[in-house]
This record gives structure tokens, C-alpha cells and sequence, in this order.
């Protein structure tokens, strides 16, 4: 499938890296950029990528450098930086200190994954703003899940605080099988709906994701999860014209 992306212009093909085998199959697939995860709880861990957390931590301290000497960019996200499905509540300090060790690899970008949906706009504000100080050269990221239905507040009070990078899928689409009770991404149409509306421009058309989030839904046989793609846009946008919000 990624073979089939090659030729479309602008796009960075990334990949997502659990292990060393994962790592060998994005680079054979042409992949342009890696995603490596840590997980913020042994529990998860476990769950997730059958090691503990400092494994975890390991693990990308050794494709860093294979990622590098392959060409590729690389980032990093934590799971359940904001809640652990296993081991509940997880503290600040210990999502701050794991951000500082990968830090030190010199990734792209560090995302902060709310793997379950359980942050809270002042519990996003609060983290950020410490990831800012400890890892200052850094580009964060927020990833967040709309389980609880804070996504879209998570994501304008990580804008509010210097992020402008994150992640959704169209019509809410994905999710992960070892956070029970944790429904998909945010998606795509709703972000785009609100930032766009809000005067931050995202360089995304937005009737093109309503129509695909409409195309979707049919084909993979239930309800999508996206508010926008049901209701529309209103008013309808002029346009969305890229512009780089600082």
C-alpha cells in the first residue's frame, strides 16, 4: 500500500515501529519516517510490546541510530501519558523524566498519546508546559482519543500552550486493542471543523474529509465516530488556505 503512495507529492510516509522486525519492514516498505514507542507503565508496556517500560526506552535507544544511518526521520510517542488502563493514574514527574531520556536520542518530535482518553485540558495544559522546559529543542505532539470526550478540548489547550502538531483519523477511525474500553481517535473532520473555525489554518480541506468520512463509513460497515461528517460544515468555509499559525 505504501508503494502506491510513493507519487504523491508532499507526502511523508510513515510507519509504525514496535521492534527491530517492525523496523526492518518500514525501511523495506520506503518508508519516509518512523514512529518509535515508549509506554509510560510497565503494565502497558507489557501489553502492548511484551517488555517493561525501561525496555521500552531500550528499544528505542537502539533504532534511533538505525533509523539515522538508514536516512530516515524519527519520532517518538508515549503511551498513556495521561491515564493507564492497568495501573491508573500516572504521574507527572514519571511522564517528564521518560521525555528527557528520549530526549536525549534527538528525535523529530515526542508525542504524548492519551492511549485511553482520561486527560483533561488542565492535565494537558500542566504536562506540556513542563515537556517544554525539560525538553526545550523538541518538537511535542498530542495525540488523544475522544473516549471520554475531552479530544478536541485536549487539543486547543495544547495549542493555547505552544503545540502544533497532532494527531486524528478520519471518522474517528482506529484505536488500540490492549486499552479496554478506549474508542478511537479523534476525528479528523471535528479537529479540522474546530481549528479551522477558530482562524488556525490546517492547509486541510475540509469538505474533502467529510466526503471521504462518508465514502468510509459504508465500506467498513458501521457508524463512524466524527460529529462533522454527520452534521456538515456551517458555515461552509471559503476555502483552507495553509498558513503557518506560530
Amino acid at each position: 500500500m505504501l508503494e502506491g503512495l510513493r507519487e504523491v507529492p508532499g507526502l511523508s510516509r510513515i510507519g509504525l515501529v514496535l521492534n527491530h522486525r517492525g523496523f526492518e519492514r518500514a525501511v523495506s516498505a520506503g518508508c519516509d519516517e518512523i514512529g518509535l514507542v515508549a509506554a509510560a507503565t510497565d503494565e502497558f508496556a507489557r501489553a502492548n510490546q511484551g517488555m517493561d517500560c525501561a525496555d521500552t526506552i531500550a528499544l528505542c535507544a537502539r533504532l534511533a541510530p538505525a533509523a539515522i544511518a538508514a536516512g530516515l526521520r524519527f519520532h517518538i510517542s508515549l503511551s498513556v501519558a495521561f491515564g493507564c488502563p492497568y495501573a491508573g493514574v500516572v504521574p507527572a514527574a514519571r511522564v517528564v523524566e521518560i521525555c528527557r531520556q528520549l530526549g536525549e536520542l534527538n528525535p523529530y518530535e515526542i508525542a504524548l498519546a492519551d492511549t485511553i482518553g482520561a486527560g483533561v485540558p488542565d492535565q494537558v495544559q500542566q504536562l506540556f508546559g513542563q515537556l517544554r522546559e525539560c525538553v526545550p529543542e523538541t518538537r511535542l505532539r498530542g495525540h488523544f482519543h475522544n473516549t471520554r470526550n475531552t479530544a478536541l478540548a485536549n487539543i486547543m489547550a495544547s495549542y493555547q500552550v505552544g503545540v502544533r502538531s497532532f494527531d486524528s483519523s478520519i471518522g474517528g477511525i482506529g484505536g488500540c486493542p490492549f486499552a479496554p474500553g478506549a474508542t478511537g481517535n479523534v476525528a479528523t473532520e471535528d479537529v479540522v471543523y474546530m481549528l479551522e473555525h477558530c482562524g488556525i489554518r490546517t492547509g486541510i480541506s475540509l469538505p474533502d474529509v467529510i466526503d471521504t468520512a462518508r465514502w468510509l463509513e459504508p465500506r467498513l460497515g458501521h457508524p463512524l465516530t466524527g460529529s462533522v461528517s454527520r452534521a456538515g460544515d456551517f458555515p461552509a468555509l471559503a476555502g483552507c488556505t495553509p498558513v503557518e499559525s506560530g
